[in-house]
């Protein structure tokens, strides 16, 4: 499948669910004690080590939460319509358009970068992650979170939206093996069971890598 092609179903579809997927997803990581552990551990890492990404930022909520753990943190999306909702919505941090296949940053520019349940809309990785190592600085870290398992979910519809969108699960050992390869070994992992109740019910494991640029 052409990279011009996943990306303008992508960007179309998130565009399209902007407005309402804001509402929805606000409260998420409130109820969601494990994933608010990972990015307070990622914090740690690069609270002190210079800009952070949040690349497939959608509308900014993954942002403004590492800027109130001290991280100077800016956010990345596809969609114009999702980084016009994260504008309105933390008015003070930065947000910009842009591809995770082609970053518009420097070469060793970033301490970190968080791809929070992003990578799972891109259907070969290896060139993402090679653009990952050439923006992080050396010594800077890479989060990860994403489905886990095999295969690819399409779905035509979201939250009553027409959309035509592609979620790639993957294995945890696998990517692992892919980040190493791109020169991004993987330092820790974490993952846990779906959550099947509350407002946010999950299907799948869910997993967590934290890999860093070798310095």
């Amino acid at each position: 499948m052409p990279v011009t092609d996943f990306l303008t179903r992508t960007r179309a579809s998130y565009d399209t669910i902007a407005a309402d997927y804001a509402v929805w997803i606000e409260a998420e990581l409130a109820a969601k004690p494990l994933d608010r552990a990972v990015l307070a551990a990622f914090a740690e890492f690069v609270r002190d080590a210079g800009a952070v990404a949040d690349v497939g930022c959608g509308p900014g909520r993954i942002t403004a939460h590492l800027h109130a753990l001290g991280v100077p943190a800016f956010g990345i999306d596809l969609s114009p319509e999702m980084i016009a909702r994260a504008r309105e919505r933390h008015p003070g941090l930065r947000f910009e358009v842009g591809s995770m296949t082609e970053l518009a940053l420097d070469d060793s520019s970033l301490g970190g970068a968080v791809a929070w349940y992003s990578l799972m809309h891109v259907p070969h990785v290896e060139d993402v992650l090679a653009e990952f190592h050439r923006v992080l600085a050396p010594g800077g870290h890479l989060q990860l979170a994403f489905p886990a398992g095999e295969g690819v979910l399409h779905k035509k519809t979201a939250g009553g939206h027409p959309v035509d969108l592609d979620f790639h699960q993957r294995h945890p050992d696998h990517l692992a093996r892919q980040l190493h390869d791109a020169g991004l070994p993987v330092s820790a992992r974490l993952l846990r069971e779906p959550d099947s109740e509350g407002d946010y019910p999950e299907t799948t494991p869910q997993a967590y890598l934290l890999a860093r640029k070798p310095g």
